[in-house]
């Protein structure tokens, strides 16, 4: 039997490559800074990708899915159901994410991570569904476990679902890897992990999930509250992830490890995604150098793991769908920096007198 371990991460800080690059950036034809954060993205691809003149190429949204036994306690204003109907529509190309990643050029694959529907049943023995992965954790066919009464799942089930993740990526082509997620109740085990990992209170990590009115986010905080008072053990990353967390989070972890080790660029898009990468962090700091986040969402933790985290997001549209569409809503100003980076003239190729364009900018 093979142990099992995480992809350990390098530290992408090079000093001489940043002023490089920087200087690249620094001598376009624009006034200095004047294309404000994306200069600053630019800088991050060129860092990630290791090169002055990056390309994203084959770019892969992976939405991760899986139910969660706590949706037995009232925490969603959804039944669990929607899950696999929700999976179904990404499948038929219906879905919020399956539009835009169209619209933009993006491979979408759906994983079923632990999904309480089987979406292969009455098909031939070895039959694939075009876009779908089947990557059910063992003895996870109804989704994780209620951590209201046991932990959410084993630490074997962790281990195997970290490792799905890691070997879903080792298998995806390109060199961008965008986070989207799918499970009914999984607004709680994000706000679980925000509360345990950073050291908050449950209160201020929860927020309306799908839909649910003030009274019902308060009775949802204070079952979120006592399912942390019953795993008190579960202060190390890995410990909070398998007493608290859900299937897809944990496979969802493994997949940005991976990327991040093979250098890929890592989109992240809401709270979900963002939850991935709280535990990714915890475990390995580095994890950070190969993320862009793509949104602020509307769902109230988001703003405190990005604050944790010391990450600022690219777009700040209220958005709250999860999905992986606002990791597809942001693509192109990737895309643009790379652009910027890679095609936009400097001031001596051009030709243009850079002491003229500061002038300019200055009338």
């Amino acid at each position: 039997m093979t142990t099992f371990s995480l992809p350990t991460l390098t530290d992408l800080c090079d000093p001489a490559f940043t002023q490089a690059l920087q200087h690249k950036i620094d001598t376009k034809t624009k006034p200095l800074g004047s294309l404000g954060r994306l200069e600053t993205l630019a800088l991050n691809l060129g860092q990630i990708l290791g090169g002055e003149s990056p390309v994203l190429k084959d770019p892969q949204m992976v939405v991760f899915a899986g139910d969660h036994g706590l949706v037995a306690r009232g925490v969603s204003a959804f039944p669990q159901d929607v899950s696999w109907q929700m999976v179904e529509n990404f499948l038929a190309c219906g879905a919020a994410v399956s539009v835009f990643s169209r619209a933009n050029g993006i491979a979408l694959t759906v994983v079923d991570c632990g999904v309480a529907h089987d979406f292969l049943a009455g098909l031939p023995e070895g039959t694939q569904r075009p876009g779908l992965l089947v990557r059910k954790v063992a003895g996870g066919e109804k989704g994780t476990a209620d951590s209201f009464v046991q932990p959410a799942m084993t630490a074997a089930q962790c281990q195997e679902a970290l490792q799905n993740g890691m070997d879903i990526v080792k298998g995806l082509p390109g060199n961008a890897l965008l986070l989207g997620e799918m499970g009914i109740g999984n607004t709680s085990a994000a706000s679980l992990l925000l509360a345990r990992l950073a050291g908050l209170d449950i209160e201020v990590c929860t927020g309306a999930g799908t839909g649910l009115d003030a009274p019902a986010v308060q009775r949802k905080a204070a079952v979120l509250r006592e399912v942390l008072a019953r795993h008190p053990q579960a202060q190390a990353p890995l410990d909070a992830l398998a007493a608290l967390g859900g299937f897809e989070i944990a496979t969802m972890v493994g997949a940005v490890m991976q990327a991040a080790h093979e250098r890929r660029v890592v989109v992240v898009d809401g709270f979900i995604a963002t939850s991935a990468v709280l535990v990714a962090h915890a475990l390995q700091p580095l994890v950070l150098q190969r993320c862009v986040f793509a949104h602020r969402s509307g769902e109230r933790g988001h703003e405190f793991m990005l604050q944790h985290l010391g990450v600022q997001a690219l777009l700040d549209m209220g958005l709250r769908l999860g999905e992986g569409s606002g990791g597809a809503l942001a693509w192109p100003l990737l895309q643009s920096a790379c652009v910027m980076l890679r095609d936009m003239a400097s001031f001596e190729s051009a030709g243009v007198s850079e002491k003229a364009e500061v002038q300019a900018e200055q009338v």
